[in-house]
């Protein structure tokens, strides 16, 4: 009975021996090739900017190339779903927008689920959304918008990087507060959605800074007012929307990384130290600031909770603001 015992230890302490070392193996050997990094949008987006600046970085810390595919559709929705379908090996991450949270409210049949396909890695960084015009709009200030909106119900139009992304619920929840007639115009990422405002297709939009600062400074288009609470350190001129005229109106946009549900720990692990490195260094830190991004980086279980508690939240935002798929 003893030497049954005794066996059975001995098997378990083996088994869990070639475990750590079959870990271990698999950190040392990863990664051994290309890693793809999947972008939901269009390129010249603020997603795609961020990603592709992170992955030229990114790379000879790991050793290995990571490659930007740009796969937009469906208010993000489409990139996110091939990540969440692939091979859990650590070879394809997903640029996850704000969308993951607010997608699950807005698509009652999404085909995958973030909280569940999906295991985070790390948050990249947060940075407001701007509210800019056309040159053509009567109004120099969030008040004045307003106040041309209402005198021209159904008149004006919003651009938006896509349904369910943050550019388009950031409008919704203008509508809601200021109770305008605006109509809404999605596009398949900020870069196309931006080409169409500068050519006066549409009135407005709402994007992330560093996509939107360059059209501000050229004079191309007209920023009103910066979404998040308190002004940018980029832009420190532009008032918020909530000293505009529009009380409470509060959002930040946050970027993480993400990667298959069932993607290997250790190998996860060696993705958030990574990319956390590429963070801390002081000129990717100041050339982030420069364009209005908070760096926002922690460990996969911080951000795993911060997506939950952002899905309750996104999803009560959208029920208020009565936003829909068009």
């Amino acid at each position: 009975m003893i030497r049954t015992i005794k066996r059975g230890v001995a098997t378990l302490a083996a088994a869990s021996l070639l475990s750590a070392a079959g870990a271990a193996l698999a950190e040392n050997s990863y990664p051994s090739k290309p890693i793809q990094f999947v972008v939901p949008f269009a390129p010249g987006g603020t997603t795609s900017i961020l990603a592709r600046a992170l992955a030229d970085r990114l790379g000879p810390v790991l050793g290995q190339s990571v490659v930007v595919m740009n796969r937009p559709g469906a208010g993000g929705n489409i990139g996110a779903e091939i990540v969440a379908r692939a091979e859990p090996d650590g070879y394809t991450m997903l640029m996850g927008p704000i969308g993951l949270a607010i997608n699950p409210a807005l698509y009652p049949k999404l085909s995958y689920d973030p909280l569940k396909d999906l295991a985070p890695v790390t948050l990249y960084g947060g940075v407001p959304n701007l509210l800019v015009v056309h040159p053509d709009v009567p109004a120099k200030s969030v008040v004045e918008l307003i106040e041309h909106a209402r005198a021209n119900p159904g008149k004006l139009s919003f651009a938006s990087n896509g349904n369910g992304t943050s550019s388009h619920l950031a409008a919704e929840m203008l509508k809601s507060a200021a109770k305008l007639d605006i109509v809404h115009v999605p596009y398949k990422g900020g870069a196309p959605a931006m080409q169409d405002l500068i050519a006066g297709q549409v009135s407005m939009l709402f994007d992330q800074m560093p996509a939107v600062m360059p059209q501000v400074t050229s004079n191309r288009v007209r920023a009103l007012g910066v979404s998040s609470a308190k002004r940018s350190g980029a832009a420190p001129s532009i008032p918020t929307l909530a000293e505009s005229g529009v009380p409470d109106f509060d959002m930040t946009v946050w970027f993480g990384l993400l990667v298959p549900a069932g993607t290997p720990p250790e190998i996860v692990d060696r993705l958030n130290r990574s990319v956390r490195q590429v963070l801390d260094d002081e000129g990717f830190h100041a050339w982030l600031s420069e364009r209005g991004v908070d760096t926002m980086h922690g460990s996969p279980e911080a951000f795993g909770e911060f997506l939950r508690s952002e899905t309750e939240r996104w999803g009560r935002i959208v029920r208020e603001s009565g936003a829909r798929i068009e």
